[in-house]
């Protein structure tokens, strides 16, 4: 199969143009935003912690409800307003001086983030066909990827230069970027989706469907390799093994190359729920051997060159494994969630990224760089037992679906 990182025209390429945008500027933002708020700013690390851990939890609540009104309102509308509304949020942190004022802007944009997400799934279920939904989001992932890159160089200019005025012009960027890419979303029909009459009360759909929430809780065990490449992997190198400190910038350029070449072709064996399990469970494989071989990295009497190969062997494992998860549990969200409850659903669903971000940081520090060896593999056994269990929580979950399409 040739590589492909370029999605199909129409909707798809449309989509994937906005992800770009609005990746360009998160690239950027994502370099310099912890710094400038230390460094011009003048907060301390533990108040940043505080105010993003804070921010996410509330946006991931947020997303639920703004997922639902994109089903009620319209995917696309709701989108465009959740684009600019993060632009503006973004905007804000030119003025923030104070923790409080941090706080509320990291609420504003984390909020605005987490409903953002939700709508474009949404507005990705009414604009692509059901068999080619997944294949469409490892499009959309790679162009991610590529956008973050790209941002991540522009962000190191700033980072370089260092003055308070460097570190403004990456906001202005991400902001801008978000406004354009509301004026990219506007280029896609505004499609519409009826909602069959469930008996279950819209509010309380996503809430009151355990076997889905089962699976979401599962799929959120294994988001935890979010800060793993870019927390905890880097912190364990510099204090656990003899590699040089270079060898952090190798594995993130690896983990982003692998997604932006070949997360098309590992989604392309994805077709179904059973397949979707299929790959779930061998991405938990490729994640239980990745930190195993991450553990034998800080073997005693191990030499810097050895040390940096076996790391680059346990970042290939596990952007693999992130890969085959990333697949499955696209295809697992959207074939379980209820037509015309897409919003919603892909909003709960995708709360799981925002609590990895929340709770991940301090889980993975304090097993890998905590406990070491032991940490490792008591890592790599939660994202096996996650993968392993998926299967069955999927059949649940497709069961109760079938029983709720017979009793409306």
């Amino acid at each position: 199969m040739p590589l492909r990182i370029v999605p199909p025209s129409g909707s798809p390429r449309t989509l994937a143009l906005a992800q770009l945008v609005n990746s360009l500027g998160d690239g950027a933002y994502y370099v310099c935003s912890a710094l400038y708020f230390a460094r011009v700013v003048g907060l301390s690390p533990a108040r940043i912690g505080l105010g993003l851990t804070v921010a996410w939890g509330i946006g991931s609540l947020a997303g639920v409800a703004l997922g639902q009104l994109a089903d009620r309102r319209g995917p696309r509308p709701t989108a465009v307003v959740l684009a600019l509304a993060t632009s503006a949020s973004v905007a804000s942190f030119l003025f923030v001086r104070s923790f409080p004022l941090f706080l509320l802007a990291a609420c504003c944009y984390a909020t605005a983030q987490c409903g953002l997400a939700a709508a474009r799934q949404a507005l990705l279920a009414s604009l692509v066909a059901k068999e080619e939904r997944t294949g469409t989001l490892a499009y959309l992932q790679s162009t991610l990827n590529a956008g973050l890159a790209v941002g991540a160089a522009l962000g190191g200019f700033a980072l370089h230069f260092g003055s308070r005025e460097a570190y403004l012009s990456v906001f202005v960027l991400d902001a801008a970027a978000f406004a354009l890419c509301a004026l990219v979303l506007l280029r896609l029909p505004d499609v519409r989706v009826d909602r069959p009459p469930h008996r279950t009360t819209a509010q309380q759909a996503v809430f009151r469907d355990l076997p889905y929430a089962v699976v979401t809780f599962l799929n959120m065990i294994m988001l935890l390799r979010m800060p793993l490449i870019s927390l905890a992997i880097p912190l364990w190198i510099v204090e656990r093994t003899s590699a040089p400190g270079w060898t952090v910038s190798a594995l993130l350029v690896l983990n982003t190359g692998a997604v932006m070449l070949f997360q098309v072709r590992t989604a392309a064996a994805v077709r179904d729920l059973r397949s979707a399990t299929r790959t779930v469970r061998r991405g938990g494989v490729a994640m239980l051997a990745s930190c195993a071989v991450f553990a034998l990295s800080a073997a005693a009497g191990v030499p810097a060159r050895v040390a940096v190969a076996v790391l680059l062997a346990g970042a290939a494992l596990q952007v693999w494994g992130e890969m085959m998860q990333s697949a499955g549990a696209w295809q697992i969200s959207f074939d379980l969630a209820p037509a015309g409850r897409h919003g919603q659903y892909q909003g709960f669903f995708g709360a799981g990224v925002p609590v990895a971000r929340m709770l991940g940081p301090v889980l993975l520090t304090t097993l890998v760089v905590g406990l070491g060896v032991l940490g490792w593999l008591i890592l790599g056994a939660l994202f096996l037992a996650a993968g392993l269990a998926m299967g069955p929580a999927v059949r649940r979950a497709g069961k109760a679906r079938t029983a709720m399409a017979y009793a409306v």
